[in-house]
């Protein structure tokens, strides 16, 4: 098959969507732990997360333009810290769950059934069914005039993991964690780890 530009913008929304979300390949699955300066939390299932740097610890991510109400976005604007939770096999449909619309004063954790956790002081929630996650600060934020989206960067604070994930020389085991990855808008894969090879030279 062929797709031309013309071809691609005359596919209606949601299909252009599907597949142009599809292009990328498999991608992280992550909720976004916040909560405001009242008090109320918030948990949001997002595919863009990834790695910026090791030296400060950085991850970046792209949250979608702010035509509508984003209470994601707007919390970690008003507070600047936020949790990064990796979704499991044991929680993707509740994770997905999170993509629904719900008004600010509806706690996904609750609409969901999973457990806010608070750790080390940190003022965001965690999830505590997550067995990967991790506190981060908003370091630096930019508009992108191109499409609207909005590329938040992170440093990242205080990490937790189960202690049988994470070998000798810092490498973690995503499949040990059951770790799943998403493709498209909406489908969920587990992993299967073909090797680990020595550093090329």
């Amino acid at each position: 098959m062929h797709f031309t530009q013309a071809s691609i913008n005359a596919l209606d929304t949601r299909t252009r969507a599907h597949f142009i979300n599809s292009l990328s390949g498999f991608k992280s699955a992550n909720l976004i732990g916040t909560q405001d300066q009242q008090g109320n939390t918030n948990l949001a299932i997002v595919s863009s997360v990834v790695h910026l740097g090791a030296n400060p610890p950085l991850v970046a991510m792209i949250m979608r333009p702010h035509t509508v109400p984003r209470h994601t976005f707007e919390n970690i604007k008003q507070t600047g810290v936020y949790t990064i939770n990796q979704v499991n096999q044991s929680i993707f449909k509740q994770a997905h769950q999170t993509s629904a619309r719900y008004d600010k004063h509806e706690s996904e954790f609750e609409h969901t059934g999973l457990t806010t956790e608070y750790l080390s002081g940190f003022t965001a929630p965690f999830v505590k069914e997550s067995r990967l996650k991790y506190s981060v600060k908003l370091a630096e934020h930019q508009h992108l005039a191109i499409n609207g989206t909005e590329l938040l960067i992170g440093e990242i604070i205080d990490v937790y993991v189960d202690d049988n994930a994470v070998a000798e020389d810092g490498f973690i085991d995503l499949q040990a964690l059951e770790t799943v990855a998403i493709t498209g808008l909406d489908s969920y894969h587990s992993t299967h780890k073909l090797a680990r090879l020595p550093y090329a030279k």
